[in-house]
């Protein structure tokens, strides 16, 4: 097990690796001058030079790759001075010479161009809302498919089966954005007297009263939104291998034995047909929290994904590149626990 931990966290530190070589030289090869973007039009030569050394685009791009990845680094080299420990909140290894030092720290993801606020604590001020969005979507889809799935199978060929197959189909094709915008329009304006939603709206509101306060209907159309698409997967997956299950030898068995039908779907063969709808969960997981993106900007709702854009818009590149990296590595966490996962779920499933 510690082996294989070893070999899967080298395969997460490689992809990440790629995943920040590409877009550290993505963003950087745009045509666009942060400095001017952060100054304005008619800023002077002087002002931009300053702006420029400030966030190290004065330097050649091979060097200001080695400072970033310096910055990434949960070990990195600095300066020994109270202004970069107090930037870098570092924890001193060693001196590596009279000014540097070996330092422990987080991963630093720079200052905003914009704000020139940490990009980290932007990030988190938006990622809990996010997760809350996402984590409700997939309780959503997995409660309503697994269900509609095992429903679908119990009842093969019928009424039921036919309309989950054309949901299912319905919902796979469907992109989010194009869900969104119908969504928003029917529930949140068309039939807002009866639903009490808005098309429009974040996790937590503003009152004169109360300040800042807790408003849960402003969730439900961006959760359904989210949640369609999985929803309409975990339906199709769970339909498939529960058939392909119930197929098999020990089935036929149990049936035998006189087992009821509901012993046999929920304690033998619900089980067992977990495998692919648990790939599909964790994938799905992480892919929500990327495909949040334009269901928040849709209905305007406070998370990573519209803070990314609103970034994206003014050309606020550490603040997109910081939110990347964060879903890359979401990405990479939940591909490792899912073959941990494995194990414990099918024991024929070997770590080698």
């Amino acid at each position: 097990m510690i082996s294989y931990l070893l070999r899967k966290f080298f395969y997460g530190l490689a992809v990440m690796l790629g995943v920040v070589l590409v877009v550290f030289f993505l963003f950087n090869i745009l045509p666009v001058d942060p400095a001017r973007m952060t100054q304005g039009q008619r800023a002077d030569v002087q002002s931009l030079q300053a702006v420029r050394k400030e966030f190290g685009l004065d330097k050649p791009l091979p060097t200001q790759f080695a400072y970033y990845i310096n910055d990434l680094s949960p070990i990195g080299i600095h300066l020994n001075t109270a202004e970069e420990q107090q930037r870098y909140h570092y924890a001193k290894l060693f001196s590596v010479s009279k000014a540097k030092v070996l330092a422990l720290k987080w991963p630093y993801l720079r200052r905003s161009y914009q704000t020139r606020k940490d990009v980290a604590s932007l990030l988190m001020e938006v990622i809990p809302n996010t997760l809350v969005l996402a984590a409700t979507a997939m309780i959503f889809a997995i409660i309503i498919g697994v269900f509609w799935g095992v429903l679908s199978t119990v009842n093969k060929d019928t009424w039921i089966d036919k309309l989950a197959i054309s949901f299912s189909t319905l919902g796979i094709s469907a992109p989010s954005f194009f869900a969104g915008i119908i969504i928003a329009w029917i529930f949140g304006f068309e039939l807002s007297r009866y639903t009490g939603l808005n098309m429009s709206g974040s996790l937590y509101s503003y009152d004169p009263f109360r300040g800042e306060v807790l408003t849960l209907r402003n969730l439900i159309l961006p959760m359904i939104t989210l949640g369609l698409r999985p929803l309409a997967i975990i339906v199709q997956l769970t339909r498939n291998a529960m058939l392909d299950v119930l197929g098999q030898d020990y089935i036929r068995t149990a049936k035998a034995k006189g087992l009821s039908n509901r012993t046999i779907i929920y304690r033998h063969a619900l089980k067992n047909a977990l495998n692919p709808v648990i790939t599909a969960i964790a994938n799905w997981f992480a892919s929500l929290l990327a495909g949040s993106f334009f269901v928040e900007y849709i209905f305007g709702y406070n998370g990573l994904g519209k803070a990314t854009v609103d970034a994206l818009e003014m050309s606020d590149f550490p603040v997109v590149m910081g939110s990347i990296l964060f879903i890359a590595f979401i990405f990479v966490v939940i591909s490792i626990l899912v073959d941990i996962i494995y194990v414990w779920i099918d024991p024929r499933v070997k770590l080698s």
